[in-house]
């Protein structure tokens, strides 16, 4: 088979791979879609039960009402099918990695599912409830504090991607440390870099307020040091395994 024939090959496969993770997101919306409504009073639920005098969010679209627990409800399907969608991402590039390879990328893939979940979890639970209750403590007499039911989500999203991004920081320090592009010795130096990395990430992504920005930072530099942590037991993967098809043929690993 000529590189041609090879390269339209894969394509094939990966749109085939593609379909197939897409179709499991779609079927799933569609299941869900008759309680998109309650799936959004759910994710609205933090700022709804600190809203004054029983308040409520308002929806300054026409349309609004619909798409927006639509898109609240696909989002959902999404998170459900990310194993079988990081699956078929996984069947993709598995047969082009060594032995050693797959041992490592497998559960680094489950490893950073399972932080993203927790992140958002964090900032469900944990942080909204914090800053929601922050802002109407502070909410001037007489003014009616409410918001739009879109501006909302991109909010919600907003802040589950900043903190579902901040709990794979574990992984990507291990990744750099096994690829052999940085040591663990530069990682401690870069110590002070990273807590002012933090706080201005903090300042970015959530809130202009000092917890929020604390709730993000602090566990971010906490994860650096975890990160540090677990990179001492698995190491520079600067040595190919003796069992993988590299040591096998001779030939040095990849990357």
């Amino acid at each position: 088979m000529n590189t041609q024939e090879t390269f339209i090959s894969h394509l094939v496969e990966l749109r085939t791979r593609l379909i197939r993770a897409l179709l499991a997101v779609v079927v799933i919306f569609l299941c869900l879609f008759p309680w998109a409504k309650d799936l959004y009073t759910l994710l609205a639920s933090p700022l709804l039960a600190v809203l004054p005098h029983g308040g409520q969010m308002i929806a300054t679209d026409v349309v609004g009402v619909f798409i927006v627990p639509m898109k609240v409800a696909f989002l959902v399907a999404f998170l459900i099918a990310l194993p079988y969608v990081l699956y078929q991402l996984w069947a993709f590039v598995a047969p082009g990695l060594y032995a050693h390879e797959k041992r490592l990328v497998l559960p680094l893939v489950i490893a950073s599912s399972v932080l993203f979940f927790i992140g958002m979890s964090f900032a469900y639970f944990l942080v909204f409830p914090v800053v929601f209750k922050f802002m109407a403590s502070i909410a001037p007499q007489g003014v009616a504090w409410m918001t739009d039911i879109e501006k909302y989500l991109s909010f919600a999203i907003t802040t589950f991607v900043a903190f579902g991004v901040t709990f794979e920081v574990p992984v990507i320090v291990i990744v750099l440390v096994r690829a052999g592009l940085v040591s663990i010795d530069k990682l401690k130096e870069a110590r002070p870099y990273v807590i002012v990395g933090a706080f201005v990430v903090g300042a970015i992504f959530t809130p202009p307020d000092v917890i929020s920005q604390l709730l993000l930072a602090v566990p971010l530099c906490l994860l650096y040091e975890l990160g540090i942590f677990l990179a001492r037991f698995i190491g520079s993967g600067a040595k190919a395994d003796p069992d993988s098809p590299a040591a096998e043929a001779g030939e040095e690993p990849r990357g």
